[in-house]
Order: C-alpha cells, then sequence, then structure tokens
C-alpha cells in the first residue's frame, strides 16, 4: 500500500484502542449516560499471547449520537464475581462505533471471561484463552477460510464454536467477499434469507461499503458465537479486498472503479475496525504478518501472501496467440522461474527467515492462504477439456495409473500423458516456484519439519511438501470452506462423483495424500511433542441452522515422518 496512505491508516488506528495493564483502577457504568447503545454484532476477542488478548465489541448509540462511552471488565469466571481489570472506552464514528481493548499483564494459558455494558445495555458474555509458555504438552487450533454470506449459513462456526477441546480459531482468510448481491454464489441468497440490504449489493469499494458488508456478515448466528467462545487469529486473503489481489491491483478491479491502492486502503482499515487484531502502530509500516509461540511447542508465523509483495499473477492466456492458439512455452517458463519472482516480499521473507532460524519450538507451522503443495495435474485435462467431460478424462487418467501400480503394461502415449502435467492453479505457490524452493531450503537446512495451514480453494487437502528434488519438506493442511462452493460446483458433481473424482486425484498428482471435493466444513489440528493430528470435519448442511458434523477424516504425522 502506499506509504502515505498507510501511514495516514496507522496514525488513525494506533489511537483507537484502550491500553489496559495491572495498573488500571476500577471503575463502572456510574454516571454514564443513559443513551441507548446497541451491541447487535455481538463480542470478540483474539491477538492473543502469554500475557495480553485484544477484546472487541461495537457499540452504536441510538440516534444521530456521534459516540457513545463503553464501560468494559474482565474476571476470572463466567459470574463475573471476580473481576480483574475494567475502564472504559469510547465508540466513535470514525472507527465505525468499534471498540478494541488491550489487556495486558495477564497470566499464560489462562481462561478468561469479558463483557461491555452502558447505563443501560450489557452485551453478551464472552470467553477467551491466552496463549501457554513454558513446556506445553497438547495445542488445538480451529482452521477456517473462506465464508460466503449468499452461499448459506456459516453453520461450521456454529459447530465449532460448541466444540470446548478447540483452543484458538485460526482463520485463512476470504471472512468476507467483495462481490455485488447478485455475482457469485449468490444462486440460493434469496430462498435463504441471505441477501445484502440495498446499500451494499453491488460490489464493495469505499469504506462505507466494506463496513456494511463487515456488518452483515457479522449478524450470522455462527460467526457470533465462535468469536464469542474463541479468541481468533486472523490474516487477510484477497476477498478482504478484491479477487486476485495483487501488490499493485487485483483481477477484480477495474480502471472505472478508482484508484486501488484507495480501495484497498478502505478495505484494510475497515478489516482492522471489525476484526479482534491489533492495529497497525503509527510510526512503523503497518504489517499483518506476525508470530505466535505457544510455549516450547509451536511456533505460528501468519503470513500475508496477498497485499505486501505479491507480484501479479501469471496467466497461461497471456502466454497463448489470440489467432493461432500457439502457446509460447519458453516465455511463459522464463516468467514463471524467474528468481525475483515473489509471493512474500523480500521484508516479510526475512523476517520469516530469521524468526526461524530463532525458534527454538518442536514445531514450525506457517499460516498462510493458499496451496503450497505441488498441485502438477495432467495437462489434458485442462488444455481444452470442456469443463463438463473433465471428470471423465480425470478417471481415464487415473485408470491408466492403476494399472501402472499394478505392473500391467501402459504404453509409451499413456505414460506421456501421466507424466505431461501444468499447475492447474498459477495464484497459488505453484505460480511463484523459485520462491518456494527458496522457502523448503530454508527448512531444510534448518533440518525442521514445516506444518502448512491453507484456505482459499474451498475443498480439503493434504498434500506432502517437497523439494525440486524430491526431498520432503513437510506436509500441507488445506482446509475446506465455511460456505462457498468447491469443486462440485465448478465440476456441476453430484456428490458420489465428488467423492468417486477425490478417489482419483490421488493417483494423479505426485504429492496429493487426500482430498475432498464437495463437502464444507473446518479443521481441528492437534499439536503435541510427538506428532501432530489433522481432522477434516464436514457439517451436515448450510441450507439451515439445524446442524450436525457428518464425516470427519483424520490423519497423523510424527516429525521424522514429515522429513523422510
Amino acid at each position: 500500500m502506499d506509504r502515505r496512505l498507510f501511514l495516514k491508516l496507522s496514525a488513525a488506528l494506533s489511537g483507537s484502542m484502550v491500553i489496559s495493564t495491572g495498573l488500571t483502577g476500577c471503575s463502572s457504568t456510574a454516571g454514564l449516560p443513559e443513551n441507548p447503545v446497541s451491541f447487535s454484532h455481538g463480542v470478540a476477542s483474539g491477538d492473543p499471547s502469554a500475557d495480553s488478548i485484544i477484546l472487541w465489541t461495537r457499540a452504536v448509540p441510538a440516534g444521530d449520537s456521534p459516540s457513545a462511552t463503553v464501560f468494559w471488565e474482565i474476571a476470572a469466571d463466567s459470574n463475573f464475581s471476580d473481576i480483574l481489570r475494567s475502564g472504559h472506552a469510547k465508540a466513535i464514528a470514525a472507527r465505525d462505533y468499534t471498540i478494541k481493548v488491550d489487556v495486558r499483564e495477564l497470566s499464560p494459558s489462562t481462561r478468561y471471561f469479558y463483557r461491555f455494558s452502558t447505563a443501560t445495555e450489557t452485551s453478551p458474555a464472552g470467553k477467551t484463552l491466552t496463549l501457554p509458555a513454558g513446556q506445553v504438552d497438547n495445542v488445538k487450533l480451529g482452521l477456517f477460510s473462506c465464508s460466503n454470506y449468499p452461499a448459506g449459513f456459516f453453520t461450521p462456526y456454529l459447530a465449532a464454536s460448541a466444540d470446548e477441546s478447540i483452543d484458538f480459531v485460526l482463520h485463512l482468510g476470504d471472512y468476507i467477499y467483495e462481490y455485488a448481491g447478485d455475482g457469485y454464489a449468490t444462486e440460493r441468497a434469496a430462498e435463504l434469507g441471505r441477501t445484502f440490504a440495498t446499500d451494499n449489493d453491488e460490489e464493495i469499494i469505499t469504506l462505507a461499503d466494506y463496513r456494511n458488508r463487515y456488518a452483515i456478515y457479522r449478524t450470522d448466528k455462527g460467526l457470533k458465537a465462535l468469536h464469542q467462545n474463541k479468541p481468533w487469529i486472523v490474516v487477510w486473503d484477497d476477498h478482504e479486498v478484491a479477487n486476485d489481489t495483487y501488490i499493485t491491483g487485483a483481477e477484480n478491479h477495474q480502471p472505472d472503479e478508482g484508484d486501488f491502492f484507495k480501495r484497498r486502503a478502505a478495505a484494510v482499515q475497515a478489516y482492522y475496525e471489525w476484526l479482534p487484531i491489533r492495529p497497525p502502530v503509527s510510526d512503523t509500516d503497518p504489517t499483518i504478518y506476525r508470530t505466535f509461540e505457544f510455549g516450547d511447542l509451536l511456533s505460528l508465523y501468519m503470513l500475508d501472501t496477498r497485499i505486501i509483495g505479491r507480484d501479479k499473477q501469471l496467466s497461461y492466456a497471456a502466454f497463448t496467440d489470440e489467432e493461432t492458439g500457439q502457446f509460447d512455452d519458453i516465455g511463459f517458463t522464463a516468467a514463471l522461474v524467474a528468481e525475483d519472482r515473489t509471493m512474500l516480499g523480500l521484508q516479510q521473507r526475512d523476517w520469516l527467515f530469521e524468526s526461524l532460524e530463532k525458534s527454538n519450538a518442536t514445531w514450525q507451522v506457517l499460516g498462510q492462504q493458499v496451496l503450497m503443495g505441488k498441485m502438477f495435474f495432467p495437462a489434458e485435462i485442462f488444455s481444452g477439456t470442456p469443463r463438463e467431460e473433465i471428470p471423465s478424462k480425470i478417471h481415464a487418467l487415473a485408470d491408466i495409473r492403476r494399472k501402472q501400480i499394478a505392473g500391467q503394461p501402459v504404453s509409451d502415449e499413456e505414460t506421456a500423458r501421466l507424466n505431461t502435467t501444468m499447475a492447474y492453479n498459477l495464484d497459488a505457490w505453484d505460480g511463484y516456484p523459485a520462491e518456494r524452493e527458496t522457502l523448503y531450503k530454508q527448512f531444510r537446512e534448518k533440518g525442521k519439519a514445516a506444518v502448512v495451514f491453507a484456505g482459499d480453494t474451498h475443498n480439503g487437502w493434504c498434500n506432502k511438501l517437497t523439494t525440486g528434488n524430491n526431498q520432503a519438506v513437510g506436509i500441507e493442511f488445506g482446509t475446506s470452506s465455511v460456505s462457498s462452493p468447491g469443486m462440485e460446483s465448478y465440476l456441476t458433481m453430484d456428490n458420489n462423483e465428488a467423492h468417486r473424482l477425490a478417489q482419483a486425484l490421488p493417483l494423479l498428482v505426485k504429492d496429493l495424500e487426500y482430498c475432498n471435493l464437495n463437502l464444507r466444513g473446518y479443521m481441528t489440528v492437534t499439536f503435541t511433542p510427538q506428532e501432530v493430528e489433522a481432522n477434516w470435519l464436514y457439517v451436515s448442511t448450510i441450507s439451515s441452522e439445524d446442524v450436525h458434523i457428518a464425516s470427519v477424516h483424520t490423519a497423523r504425522f510424527t516429525q521424522a515422518e514429515l522429513l523422510s
């Protein structure tokens, strides 16, 4: 983002939080005006450390009042009989009436309860948790991505909110979508009662647009419940700004939509207002990448692969002659493997490598947006094959692979069909292979296994991570979407066909261990000193709020297995 815009944003946001330490005195609602205030968007907490937590709410005053003063308190018990800290905070229109309190000097691995109130109203009570410190035996994370309001109810959030075993929530991006009310995944919006208000029914571009979009998302029952019951660690992907965002633009930003950097500044400001995350500091460039330390068990690095460093995505079409259809293989390959091609940017990459060097934790974990594993499909699947014929093409190729595995004769032509591959998604790390190899090299040199989290694709994935020389680096866990449609929609498959295709793909994609192509849900990932256990949990429906967990897939790995 343009530095002046970022610094202006930083200055605005740096004063938006109340900083609370052990020296803060007690206070109450006594003396507060009796102006009615709405806490209609609930409460939230996030950005935990071993001794601090961000508390969040939105307090909208009635009428035309430009501000409201709110009383907050944090306690050791759900009855609020043991108040540990309290104070006042002001909700003002310039911050969309959102409030953040940075409560510090807390105890590690401790459950706290909090709420906000005025002279006449009290918010729902939230519960939160600080990070553990020292020797840690177990941490369980919940992973989420891609919640599209018109597509359905956020039932994965709702199901997870009742799971007491989840310690912390990680959201890997696409918390909102920028599209118009008649755009992507809106086919059932009216039927489900998931339409936008008339003042927010077009593609969102301005600060008011982004704020209003967050406001409608935060009315969802499941989202409110998960924010209320768990501390969140968040990072953005592209749709918090616009589809396929990169450092200087986005696929879904057009010249007639104004200045891209102004749009991005508005999107970032709304994000920091509405999410329980520490805002940028005014005297530095605001960056979202940061580290969370879970004692000696794991170091979690939340990365930004979108806004601050990503070069523009390549496309096969840009290297294809429109008249002859001839593909410029030499030009494409040269652009793809360029050593300076980056997704992270030099500053973030250096920070990550230095952090990896310093960490003594058992597990090194990357929380980021897009698939890192090599997703090289046989080229004929996507080379001019009509979309409706792709599943049958995959099955035919999988049958050839099955013959190979069984030791049956396979022709040279069939072998070539299997071995001629292409990356199916250049927006993912497959479009930035040189930087990926540089990252893998860092893990290999340090003898540390990489555990990578990814969202973005709307499907569940488990990928082995290997270098160009087929050396093991680690494992990738890709979570399904909360509500956005997956490959079953793109390829128009019913559940049975999607299941069959998910069984076939690992035969064709070398490093692919597991995939699910049609169900919505989330993941839990549990770390112990001995192993990491991943669970893909899929919900019964997103068409109503009457939900249960319909199926679970589990995978477990030790450090030794990940590096062998």
